[in-house]
């Protein structure tokens, strides 16, 4: 019987980290997108076994809470196990820890089974299922009773009617942004995502530079984002962003990225935020002009 759960380790290098010397939030999904290819790769489903079968797993819905930031030479292991296997999908979880043992991420990623020359969700073999985890698909016992993952599956939360101060960012697809299957990476979105949020912040007046001069930066504490079709090289996409519950500490970004020649939906996030002192690490309130600069663009 094939074990439920997979361990691997990462080194953060210095080109995997932002402007505040932390782990970029994007690759972290990167890290547990790996983790996943090796699990399945030691239970004897490799990407040459699916090229073989002509099928593909791609992620379909992904939900990541930030818990402790990650620096420069940490070492950061990845424990992921199935959680469940439906018809076409199945939901991966994920707990990441650091070389000290204490917990600096959680969290799942859903995938859909497709048929490459057809695109269309395919049925998961049995053999591939009791490759994968026990019959019961039992949470493992040696990871945290926070993490122990229901199998049942929520509509995406809707965002609220966007305010009349949306801003919209536009970035066309470039050859470094697409993956070994002639699409956006999955993490790439959120590299989208992050440069909208911080164009916006300069639009309405608040750069970098002007945060930091306030003693405050913005760090994500959670993202959900659902992926609804496909990006290629060279399509142009529109990131629509604004804001939502904003409050003195924390406020809620939501994205819609969408493709501009037909207007198809491409993917959606959402994405709770938290002020922090980068210098004292510690959660601070927001200087009182910034809402008011801010009202165009947060929704009722």
């Amino acid at each position: 019987m094939a074990p439920a759960v997979y361990k691997t380790t990462f080194q953060v290098r210095s080109y995997e980290c932002d402007a505040y010397g932390h782990l970029n939030n994007a690759n972290y999904l990167r890290y547990m997108q790996e983790a996943a290819i090796q699990a399945s790769a030691a239970v004897g489903w490799d990407d040459a076994r699916y090229q073989q079968i002509g099928h593909v797993w791609l992620i379909h819905e992904t939900d990541i809470e930030y818990l402790a930031p990650v620096r420069l030479g940490d070492r950061v292991e990845i424990t992921t196990w199935v959680a469940d296997f439906r018809r076409v999908r199945s939901r991966r979880s994920y707990e990441l820890r650091n070389q000290n043992g204490d917990l600096v991420a959680r969290a799942t990623t859903d995938w859909v089974y497709l048929n490459r020359a057809t695109g269309q969700p395919a049925s998961i073999p049995a053999a591939m299922i009791a490759d994968f985890a026990p019959p019961d698909l039992a949470t493992p016992a040696d990871v945290t009773d926070t993490l122990r993952m229901s199998s049942s599956r929520a509509r995406f939360p809707p965002a609220p009617p966007p305010p009349p101060g949306v801003y919209i960012h536009t970035h066309t697809v470039e050859w470094r942004d697409v993956d070994t299957e002639q699409h956006v990476n999955n993490a790439t979105y959120l590299n989208f995502m992050e440069e909208a949020g911080f164009r916006a912040a300069r639009h309405f007046g608040w750069s970098v530079n002007r945060m930091r001069a306030e003693h405050f930066g913005i760090f994500a504490r959670r993202i959900q984002i659902e992926y609804r079709q496909q990006a290629a090289l060279n399509d142009e996409l529109t990131i629509t962003t604004y804001l939502s519950d904003v409050k003195r500490a924390n406020s809620t970004r939501h994205f819609i990225v969408m493709r501009a020649s037909d207007g198809a939906l491409i993917a959606q996030a959402r994405g709770l935020y938290v002020f922090v002192n980068p210098q004292t690490a510690q959660i601070t309130r927001l200087p009182h002009e910034i809402l008011e600069d801010f009202k165009a663009h947060i929704a009722e």
